[in-house]
């Protein structure tokens, strides 16, 4: 259960990082900076915590297929980026994937 936990913060240290990555306009900021590497730090730590029980591609699908459904919900909301109807039919693809994955992929259920 603590690779799941390891994962979800990985997830969310990486959304928050990438959503300041925006926000430090090449780095030129300081304090958009300094969250986009405190969160990626965190993101590929706690993501090499959940390696050690699950399984490298099942993670790594989960991490970025979760993290790229909130990226794209964070642009949307936070930056005003608009989501047409192939975006978010992709988008739901992609959760779709990862239920799939969660609910029957033995791989998971370490």
């Amino acid at each position: 259960m603590q690779h799941w936990i390891f994962l979800s913060i990985a997830i969310i240290s990486e959304v928050i990082a990438t959503s300041c990555l925006k926000a430090s306009e090449g780095f030129t900021r300081l304090w958009p900076s300094l969250v986009v590497i405190v969160g990626y730090v965190l993101a590929f730590y706690l993501l090499s915590l959940t390696l050690k029980t699950i399984p490298v591609g099942v993670a790594y699908a989960i991490w970025s297929g979760a993290g790229l459904v909130l990226i794209a919900l964070s642009g949307w909301f936070f930056f005003g980026q608009s989501l047409d109807i192939p975006a978010m039919v992709g988008l739901t693809l992609i959760v779709a994937g990862i239920v799939v994955i969660n609910m029957f992929s033995q791989t998971v259920s370490l």
